[in-house]
């Protein structure tokens, strides 16, 4: 039997994933494959790859495929691989393009609320059945 608070922390950890998953589909698909971005060209270039939209392209799309995992799978797992690649992705971006980490919506900003949102989701996916709080 499920208690109302259940339901609630169900709620919160959906809702969680949700923003989660459009922040990956919206990265993936806006700046990558729809309209590739002049700071996404100069990210891949600093790497000196020059296959560019090849990259982007590929990269979009397993942003995309992230973000259905996170909504399809509702597993801990594809909520670790969101958070590990966001680390990376920021470390990356800390190396390569450090200019970007001054701009305004930085992948600082960007990718630390996206790892608290792993977080919510992970904690309110997590709190067993039937454990009732101290009132």
């Amino acid at each position: 039997m499920t208690t109302p608070e259940h339901n609630r922390l169900q709620q919160i950890g959906w809702l969680a994933r949700v923003a989660l998953a459009l922040v990956f589909f919206w990265h993936g698909l806006v700046p990558k494959l729809l309209w590739l971005s002049a700071d996404e060209v100069a990210m891949i270039q600093a790497h000196g790859i020059v296959e560019v939209e090849w990259l982007a392209a590929l990269a979009g799309s397993a942003e995309i495929a992230l973000a259905v995992l996170i909504l399809s799978i509702r597993r801990h797992w594809p909520l670790l691989l969101a958070a590990l690649l966001l680390l990376l992705l920021l470390v990356d971006v800390a190396l390569f393009s450090p200019h970007l980490l001054l701009q305004a919506f930085n992948p600082v900003s960007t990718n630390l609320a996206a790892l608290a949102l792993c977080l919510v989701a992970w904690l309110a996916e997590s709190t067993p059945v039937g454990r009732t709080s101290p009132e």
